[in-house]
């Protein structure tokens, strides 16, 4: 570590199998987030299906990547636009109490 640079990691396939498989429940920053490893990295294993290579682990070659079904899009989409509704009315109260205290401090 001389020259500034972080020592070359080394995984086992069965760690990289788990993480591609936590990265498929949980998502691939949360998954790189609780393993200690880069997101690229996960991202990575993913793309070259580390999690098929083993036995019987994953999907065949062939077969798409699992997908998360509609209703679970659609009711993940509607929380985030509820929370984002939230948000929006937050920073406008916080806007008005702002010019409000602004002008009764002059």
């Amino acid at each position: 570590m001389k020259d500034g640079k972080l020592p070359k990691r080394q995984y086992t396939e069965e760690f990289k199998a788990e993480a591609v498989r936590l990265a498929a429940s949980v998502g691939g920053h949360e998954a790189a987030r609780r393993l200690g490893v880069p997101v690229a990295t996960v991202g990575n294993w993913s793309r070259r299906g580390v999690a098929s290579s083993g036995p019987g682990g994953g999907p065949a070659a062939g077969e798409a990547p699992a997908r998360r079904p509609v209703s679970e899009l659609e009711a993940e989409n509607s929380r985030l636009r509820r929370e984002l509704a939230e948000a929006k009315l937050d920073v406008e109260i916080l806007r008005k109490a702002t010019a409000y205290f602004a002008k009764v401090s002059r």
